[in-house]
Formats: structure tokens, sequence, C-alpha cells
């Protein structure tokens, strides 16, 4: 098992921001900008839970299909999934893994 100090201090050396929610306790929020994802402790120390997302207020907007174009949407609120805005989400996610599997950058 990883250590799970050890990730949190790869996490936050490498820039992202670190969050909690009253409303899931056992969850922990990793941010970095506007891109947010939600992780679990594991075995391994921690496991990305659904996807990474647009970082909407304290929730993430998951990409979505709404009346034929891409975008970010929790509940109500929509923000376009722009190719910026995707690839940004995309690099997020590969760093992002490649932390929690503890691999060099």
């Amino acid at each position: 098992m990883s250590d799970p100090a050890e990730i949190l201090q790869r996490l936050y050396v490498a820039g992202f921001d670190l969050h909690t929610f009253e409303r899931f306790p056992n969850m922990l929020g990793v941010s970095r900008g506007e891109i947010m994802a939600m992780l679990q402790p594991s075995a391994q120390g921690f496991k990305m839970l659904g996807a990474a997302g647009w970082k909407m207020g304290d929730s993430i907007g998951v990409l979505t299909t709404k009346d034929g174009r891409k975008v970010f949407q929790n509940k109500a609120e929509i923000v376009d999934a722009t190719p910026e805005r995707v690839a940004a989400v995309e690099e997020f996610r590969a760093e992002l893994d490649r932390l929690l599997a503890g691999k060099p950058s």
C-alpha cells in the first residue's frame, strides 16, 4: 500500500489544491485551476472516483452532450466543453493518474 501522506505531498508539490467535503467525509477533492476530481481511499492509497471534470463551485461538471453539443454539466449549471477545456481536463487526469501511481515526472 502506498503511504497516503506521501501521495498527498506529491499532489500538493505538483500544484494541486486539496479539498474536503462535509457531505462526503470519506472523499478528497483535488483541483488545479478550473478542473477537479474526487479521490477515494483504496488499498493502493487513493483512486479517482468517476471522471475529472470542470469545477463548478464545490462540485464537478461532468462531460456530456446536451442539444447536440459537448458541455460540462452539474445539475442545471452548464459550461461549454471547448476543445481547450476538454484537453485541459485530459491533461489534468493524466497527471493525476501518474502522481497517484507514484511515477516520476
